[in-house]
């Protein structure tokens, strides 16, 4: 049966703090984990205001203590941007702390632009082969490989699940040969989705840490009791995207009533195209709109997203998500 998961950007809103986004982040996952939710995710995104989950590792430390049961990793950590070996060292530490809970998806995008990029790690270079090489690199950590000429500290032995993350074919290609889970970022960048799971499944090589694929794929959920108010919710993130797309990326706004009808008809192609992996509704058409995505993809989890403004109305977006997915339990 698909698994159900949960990926939070941690969101920080007008009027709003990076403290209070950190409470309710710790709020959100333990109320995950109470929907039997199966992992909650953590995106690593810098440089953006309204993205409060830039020091991953750190964060998921705050949402171990405030759990007991969910696994909790990163969704992903942008492996370029780090030596592989402090990543080995801050998931060893939070496997230490959580043990048998910790998944480590990693992905080769800066989590923002080149000039974040070349501050997060001066030396980056733009070589294609970097991302395979550090992740083989990382593997060996966990691993203890005595190659290596010492051992990591935390870090060998540690009980991690890794994952490739990845919004086109590279990562398909390298999660297969590998022989690791592969999630696909298909709640903003779907249009390589079908290409990529086809190439994923069809290269797997069976490995030590799976003995067949396992595809999980982003969905946006913005879930209400009626439709207005679940297109109501769904214009922060409309609103976020066409910040993003000119160039003037903040927190997350307030929604508006009628947002999307306002917009110039180029607008609402672009939002159509970049959202369309998403159910926006009560708790019946997220449930068909969940169903025919699950139909499509055939994945093995499905991790939702709700980027919404009012704490108390994302809670809800995602217990209807929940619900919803319930409904389904008994035909996916």
């Amino acid at each position: 049966m698909t698994r159900l998961s949960f990926l939070d950007q941690v969101p920080v809103v007008e009027g709003g703090s990076l403290c209070s986004a950190l409470a309710n982040a710790a709020d959100i996952a333990a109320h995950c984990e109470a929907l039997g939710f199966h992992r909650y995710w953590v995106a690593e995104h810098h440089g953006m205001p309204g993205i409060g989950g830039a020091a991953t590792s750190v964060v998921l430390a705050h949402i171990g203590h405030a759990t007991s049961t969910i696994r909790i990793g990163s969704g992903g950590i942008m492996l370029p941007n780090h030596s592989p070996l402090q990543i080995a060292e801050q998931f060893g530490t939070l496997d230490a702390l959580f043990p048998g809970r910790i998944d480590l998806g990693l992905g080769r995008a800066p989590g923002s632009d080149q000039r974040v990029a070349m501050a997060m790690r001066r030396g980056l270079q733009s070589d294609h082969n970097a991302f395979p090489r550090d992740v083989v690199e990382l593997q060996a950590y966990f691993a203890g490989d005595p190659n290596l000429g010492f051992t990591a500290t935390p870090g060998a032995g540690a009980d991690v699940q890794m994952w490739i993350l990845g919004s086109s074919t590279f990562g398909a290609q390298l999660a297969a040969h590998l022989g690791l889970p592969y999630g696909f970022a298909s709640h903003f960048a779907p249009g390589m989705m079908d290409e990529a799971i086809e190439i994923y499944r069809s290269h797997f090589r069976p490995s030590q840490y799976l003995s067949k694929p396992y595809v999980m794929v982003g969905f946006n959920v913005f879930a209400a009791d009626t439709q207005e108010e679940a297109n109501y919710v769904a214009s922060s993130m409309q609103q976020g995207f066409i910040a993003l797309r000119t160039g003037q990326p903040g927190k997350v706004k307030p929604p508006v009533r009628g947002y999307y009808e306002s917009l110039p008809p180029q607008a609402q192609a672009m939002l159509d195209d970049v959202l369309s992996v998403s159910a926006v509704g009560p708790a019946d058409k997220v449930a068909a709109d969940l169903q025919a995505f699950i139909r499509r993809t055939r994945a093995d989890e499905i991790i939702v997203t709700s980027q919404i403004f009012d704490h108390a109305a994302r809670k809800r977006s995602i217990a209807i998500a929940a619900e919803a997915f319930g409904m389904l339990a008994e035909t996916v």
